[in-house]
């Protein structure tokens, strides 16, 4: 039984009453709450483990949506009803918070929702590109056909972006080590050489003394330092959250050096696979553009899909649409213009998203491959540069006593 927070209207003293039920679903308490002579106003799920380690736990991962989508696939296609197949997968899904999505969509489609509309319920779960195939699904009777195909569109999906995550993690991991070696030798080391110095009455190399003026003020304002990086992380955190800051940060993924290749490739494999799968299960060319626009996740490249759309709109070919558009890389256009003669644009997408995703794997390798030497040589000069103007000045010392 899961919790929820109701607000309601007392239906013989007319007053609003605030309280808690416990019930399988938010259309169950509904019903219970309707039985018992209120007329519900408000009804919101209790959260009993609020705390970050609960919700990281509780959270719907990609993998739980692709086997809850594949698992559905699977038995609506066996010829079980909707709202059995539904029951089933329930049973046979682990995650709480997704379970109690599953029990609010059968109890909506129970109360003669479709499963669109039921689906539509929980766009934080499911994305438009989801709720689109199901649609289509629903409306040609392959419902089935479908499901398996989002579920395909968000492996392919989550395995890209789970290479190009593998890729930064080591470029990370190895600054975070170059910036914690800084920090142990000026806080612990240099110290040391600035008070050999003193004792003797000598003044430090100009090197050393910037280290140790950084070491003092680091140990004498640690307070400032802390807050300065609080209050600059809140602050650029808010900003990307915002149109102009989205916006910037997408341009700087598109034109980064090293990296703004592989997330161009990204985003074209991202907006042609988007495209194949939409249009091949009967979704109109404008609605799919529309959809896939939101699907690429950046804004720069959705405003030139917008635009495109727009010219296809007018009459224009979608190929000659795209093909004006700086960001869209080339194939892209070649392929569906092809697409276009032969009648087969969903095929065409198909082969230029399988392409950029060839790319991307090779381009992600050969990234991962030239990235090593190139960190081991900043760490080294960092290093090295830190070590020098440590012993450099004690080599001098020891040179002028001998």
């Amino acid at each position: 039984m899961r919790k929820f927070d109701y607000q309601a209207k007392d239906g013989s003293t007319n007053k609003i009453v605030k309280a808690t039920v416990q019930a399988e679903s938010e259309n169950a308490a509904a019903k219970l709450l309707i039985a018992q002579g209120f007329t519900p106003l408000d009804i919101k799920e209790v959260d009993e483990d609020g705390t970050f380690i609960g919700r990281l736990k509780g959270r719907i991962t990609t993998k739980d949506k692709i086997v809850f989508t594949r698992q559905l696939a699977t038995l609506i296609g066996a010829g079980l009803p909707l709202s059995q197949s539904m029951h089933t997968v329930l049973e046979q899904t682990p995650n709480k918070r997704l379970q109690g999505v599953i029990e609010d969509i059968v109890a909506s489609i129970e109360g003669g929702k479709s499963l669109t509309e039921s689906f539509s319920k929980h766009p934080e779960v499911f994305d438009k590109v989801f709720l689109a195939l199901i649609s289509a699904g629903e409306a040609s009777g392959t419902l089935d056909d479908s499901l398996r195909r989002v579920a395909a569109q968000q492996e392919k999906d989550a395995a890209t972006m789970g290479k190009i995550k593998g890729a930064l993690t080591y470029p990370i991991i190895v600054l975070v080590v170059i910036f914690a070696v800084m920090g142990f030798m000026l806080l612990t080391v240099v110290p040391q050489v600035e008070k050999l110095y003193d004792d003797l009455n000598k003044p430090l190399p100009w090197l050393t003394q910037g280290m140790v003026s950084m070491a003092d003020f680091m140990i004498t304002y640690w307070w400032l330092v802390i807050i300065i990086l609080v209050v600059g992380i809140y602050f650029l955190r808010q900003y990307l959250r915002t149109a102009s800051g989205i916006r910037a940060m997408d341009i700087f993924k598109l034109n980064v050096p090293l990296f703004g290749g592989m997330f161009r490739k990204l985003y074209m494999a991202r907006l042609s696979r988007t495209g194949q799968t939409l249009l091949s299960t009967g979704v109109a060319m404008l609605d799919m553009l529309r959809i896939t626009s939101d699907a690429v996740n950046n804004t720069v490249i959705a405003d030139s899909v917008n635009r495109a759309a727009e010219k296809v709109k007018g009459g224009k070919a979608l190929s000659e649409s795209l093909k004006a558009e700086d960001y869209i890389l080339p194939l892209v256009p070649q392929m569906i213009k092809i697409g276009e003669q032969s009648g087969k644009i969903d095929e065409m997408m198909g082969k230029a998203a399988q392409v950029y995703e060839d790319e991307l794997d090779e381009e992600i390798k050969t990234i991962s491959t030239a990235i090593e030497p190139v960190l081991m040589v900043v760490l080294a000069v960092v290093a090295g540069g830190m070590v020098g103007a440590i012993l450099f000045p004690i080599y001098s010392l020891v040179n002028t006593i001998s």
